[in-house]
Parts: C-alpha cells; structure tokens; sequence
C-alpha cells in the first residue's frame, strides 16, 4: 500500500527523492506506531481518533511541532490519495489541523559580512570552484540541489542568464552579473586543465571530477562563512535566504524576488520581510525630519 502511493508521488507528482524519503519514513514510522498499539487495525481502517492519539503521543516524546506538522501533511496526502482510488470512502484527516507552531524568522548574513570576503589561491582549481559555489549561491539564490543539477549548457554569456531546473523540475531564468560569467569561464578553463577522465556535464565537480555531493557544497560554504561571519547557522541555505533579504533591504519587489526564488505561493517568499524591519527604521530615523524624537 505505502509502496504503491510512493510510486504515485515519484511518477505522477515527481516529488524531489529527498521528499519521496521523507514520505515514505514518515508513513512506516506511523504504521509501526499501528502494529504496536492497534494489532487488528491496517493503514487503511484507521480512524480520526487513531490520528489524533498518534499526534498526541509525538507530543508527549517531546516531538517538534514542525516535525509534527510534517508527518500530519504526509498522512493527509497518503489518504487522500487512496481516497481518489476509492479504496477508501472517507479520509480520517478531515477534522485534523496542523499544530501551531512560531514563524522561523529567516537567518541571513549581513552585508557588511559578505564584503569582507577575500580568496587565497584563486588561480587554483579548487580555488576557483569554491569561490563560484559561494558567489552563485549568494548571487542567484538558487538551492544548493539546484546548483548540483547546474550543467555548463545552462549558462548563457549572450544573456547573461542560466537556466535553473527547481523543485518538481520546473525551469526558471536567473540574471547573472558579468562578473559572474567571467568566473565562471575562468573556473571551466581552470576545470578542462584537470583532464577529469569522464563525460561529466555538470558545472560544479569535486576534486576528482565527479557531481558535488550535497555535503561537499555544504562543507564549502560552512568553511567560508566561518572565515567571515558570526552566525549561527553557517548553511548553503542561508545565501538563499541572504540573496533575498539583502534585495528586500535594497528596495526590490517581493514579487521579482518570488520569482527569482522560485517560490509558488507569496507567503513563503514573506518570511524574508522581517528582516527589512530594521533596515526600514534605520532609513525613517536617518531621512524623516522626526526621526530622532
């Protein structure tokens, strides 16, 4: 049953394989929680009630609320999709809300951090390609999966443009500075001078030639923040969230910004709106004739 709704999501929905993963852990996780504490009930038996003691129970393991919200989606999903192929005549998440939980405010570096920033060795292959994973994270916005999936064919120096493959592989188009396609021109030289003995077409290799693994991009960007800034989280996810705030801050329209982001819906690109909050009383304390009453 679990397997025939994950071919569903892989086929029909075409789901990233980091979120069919998720899907599929969280639906075993709830029929083991099934097996343990209701022996005569199956996947497709279970009631609103038998939710609501499963949510309870996370609850009380001290489970996240966001985590919670996650594994609500999931079942959500996973029902109604067997709601559709009439294997079921009602969902039992009708009645079942996601659980409040507080609005993560985006982290992002500031400006000022991000102007310190110097690189040793840059005639270097290493060097150079380190330097290009962080300038296009921060430059574009593009997640660090979409980077991975960047091939040299997507960037164009006529237009100065690359086209970027997101979530559900919907195509979006970038702008790109000059200064950027320079770089990258000089980091692909630097790369065919490597003689890497495969086909490879993607942008962005390792040290041997091969596709950046997540947790080498990752390793990238956390060792160059740490050389530049004092924040916490030290992610390839916060030069997106940086790329938009420092927009925002600069007077961009959140509605370009949503589409450089690749963001579906508004709301998930109004996250980085708090962020100007500061920025904007600076302005009003420096520029309104009260400003400083």
């Amino acid at each position: 049953m679990i397997d025939k709704f994950v071919r569903y999501i892989q086929t029909e929905k075409r789901y990233s394989v980091h979120t069919v993963k998720a899907y599929e852990r969280d639906l075993y996780q709830f029929l083991d929680y099934l097996t343990k504490n209701y022996e005569e009930v199956d996947l497709l038996s279970v009631d609103t009630a038998i939710i609501r003691s499963y949510i309870i129970e996370m609850k009380e393991a001290g489970v996240e609320n966001r985590s919670i919200n996650r594994k609500i989606s999931t079942l959500r999903s996973f029902y109604k999709y067997n709601l559709r192929e009439k294997r079921i005549d009602s969902t039992p998440m009708t009645s079942i809300k996601s659980l409040k939980q507080p609005k993560e405010l985006a982290k992002f570096v500031p400006e000022q951090d991000i102007e310190r920033l110097t690189f040793e060795n840059a005639g270097t292959f290493e060097a150079k390609r380190d330097e290009l994973i962080f300038e296009i994270l921060y430059q574009t916005g593009i997640r660090q999966s979409e980077l991975r999936m960047l091939k040299d064919v997507d960037v164009d120096g006529d237009a100065l443009i690359i086209k970027v493959r997101g979530k559900r592989n919907k195509e979006r188009i970038i702008p790109i500075g000059k200064e950027l396609y320079v770089m990258i021109e000089e980091y692909k030289g630097l790369r065919e001078e490597q003689n890497f003995i495969n086909d490879n077409t993607a942008l962005i290799v390792d040290d041997k030639g091969r596709n950046a693994s997540p947790k080498f991009i990752y390793k990238v960007v956390h060792n160059i923040l740490m050389d530049i800034t004092t924040i916490e989280q030290k992610s390839p996810h916060v030069l997106r969230h940086s790329f938009a705030t420092h927009l925002l801050n600069r007077g961009a329209d959140i509605r370009a910004i949503q589409k450089l982001l690749g963001h579906s819906s508004l709301n998930s690109t109004q996250i980085y709106t708090h962020n100007t909050i500061d920025k904007l009383k600076e302005v009003y304390k420096m520029a309104h004739p009260y400003g400083d009453e």
